[in-house]
């Protein structure tokens, strides 16, 4: 069994996920990135590995259940536990302006998808996944959420997201916060740490280029949780060290 740091990034071919396991890599931990394009997967692994770092592709499409099993079978045998699960995988498709409010126009395909990717798939992996993390002297989860997931601040008309009401990508995003409460309290007695992230508006091809934040400062606040202590927060929804509103 491996004494370096292992970690599994979902959706880490491209944008906050390549830049997360990027960063998770230069700091010693071995990553394996998960990517629903093999081509794409393989090709963003190689760009690291030229760089030096410790990095393999995992193909992992998070609406194809049986991967989640391989996902498992590869990390068990190969390391016996997995220290480091970052839920980055997610999808948004109602909308590419956010400028819509989709409550009452979006369809139930979409809406359906959204959560087979941003929701259902991220929880039956993370508790398929969940006896690997165990097995770490210091597991982490981390999902990856949004401002946009706040119940509180949507309910703010003085909030800066009171008028983005994307409804099935939001909708997604609440529910995964509610995952991170309940999980977080499941783990309270464990050494498992599981938190939401918002990274923030972030270029990337979902943020676009209007987006304030660079990639790699929108990949801080993961990577922070990832490698945190045993001090660190359990249970939170965190942007660069502050906690956001529920």
């Amino acid at each position: 069994m491996s004494s370096e740091k292992i970690a599994l990034v979902t959706g880490a071919n491209k944008g906050i996920g390549f830049e997360t396991a990027r960063q998770l890599a230069e700091k010693g931990v071995k990553v394996y990135m998960g990517a629903r394009d093999k081509g794409r997967g393989e090709a963003a692994a190689s760009a690291l590995k030229s760089q030096g770092l410790d990095v393999e592709f995992m193909w992992l499409d998070m609406t194809k259940r049986p991967l989640f099993h391989a996902a498992k079978t590869l990390l068990e045998t190969q390391h016996g536990r997995l220290d480091i699960l970052v839920n980055n995988a997610a999808i948004q498709i109602e909308d590419p302006t956010w400028s819509q409010n989709t409550t009452t126009t979006v369809s139930p395909h979409v809406l359906q998808e959204t959560f087979d990717v941003n929701f259902f798939g991220l929880v039956e992996l993370t508790n398929i996944l969940l006896p690997l993390i165990a097995k770490s002297k210091a597991g982490r989860i981390v999902n990856l959420t949004s401002i946009l997931g706040s119940l509180t601040l949507h309910d703010t008309p003085s909030s800066p997201i009171y008028s983005t009401k994307t409804f099935a990508y939001n909708a997604s995003k609440a529910a995964l916060n509610m995952y991170t409460i309940h999980l977080a309290y499941t783990l309270k007695d464990t050494p498992i740490r599981v938190n939401s992230a918002h990274p923030g508006w972030v270029k990337t091809d979902m943020g676009t280029d209007a987006a304030p934040m660079s990639v790699e400062d929108g990949a801080k606040t993961t990577v922070d949780l990832a490698l945190a202590g045993e001090d660190s927060p359990h249970g939170r929804y965190i942007h660069l060290g502050k906690e956001l509103p529920w």
